[in-house]
């Protein structure tokens, strides 16, 4: 019969090896290489980019074929015309296209035609006044006086006073403007407020035209005065 002989084996050699190989496969001149790893896809999920289409297959299609698709974005912007879709109802016709030109014929038509949808009250005037704190203020001043801190620190052209020359702008022009920009100065801020925030801003600036008060409230506390007077 044959003899089995087991040999003992060292532990440490074991170590050993198992060490020099890990050494030598980790090895990369590159510095951001994580080297050699034993399965990656056991723990490192690949990025999934979004708007990118993993339709196709490398195995069957090509990586040059995969990799133009894929560096290609599947999002589309909307046809033309496309009016986006309102939950509540009584907000759907802040979607529809402005139809007024960036011209200074739609402005002119504008400040003819184009009226606020939404009642001035009390209320959204200070809803207005709290847009208006935060794109407005800078340039305009908090009360419209054209005194912002980008003018006093910035040294930036002083918009006109909505006290002054600008008392008796129509509320379209205001919209317009803040739809399209104005000049140089003022860029369009129709990608930071919408529709319906634009127009609790056209409040605000209506109120402060009135010297910070309500339109009407001026005339009947005028009206109030006189009658008192004549009394006397």
């Amino acid at each position: 019969m044959l003899s089995m002989k087991r040999k003992n084996i060292n532990p440490a050699q074991i170590a050993t090896v198992i060490g020099g190989m890990a050494l030598v496969m980790g090895c990369s001149s590159d510095p951001d290489s994580p080297g050699l790893e034993y399965m990656p896809d056991m723990y490192r999920s690949p990025a999934i980019e979004a708007y990118v289409d993993y339709g196709l297959d490398p195995y069957y299609f090509g990586d040059s074929l995969v990799n133009a698709q894929r560096a290609t974005p599947s999002a589309r912007l909307p046809v033309q015309g496309t009016i986006a879709f309102a939950e509540n109802e009584a907000d759907a016709l802040y979607n529809f296209p402005y139809p007024y030109p960036h011209t200074n014929e739609g402005y002119e038509q504008a400040g003819r035609e184009l009226h606020s949808p939404i009642p001035m009250t009390e209320a959204t005037v200070e809803q207005g006044k709290i847009i208006y704190e935060k794109f407005c203020i800078e340039c305009h001043g908090p009360k419209g006086m054209g005194d912002g801190p980008v003018v006093n620190k910035g040294n930036y052209p002083t918009p006109p006073a909505f006290d002054g020359l600008l008392r008796d702008l129509p509320e379209g022009k205001v919209f317009h403007s803040i739809t399209y920009g104005k000049n140089i100065a003022m860029g369009s801020h129709a990608s930071q407020i919408n529709q319906k925030e634009r127009w609790l801003v056209v409040q605000y600036v209506k109120y402060l035209q009135h010297d910070g008060k309500m339109p009407g409230e001026s005339a009947a506390s005028d009206s109030t005065t006189t009658a008192t007077t004549e009394a006397k």
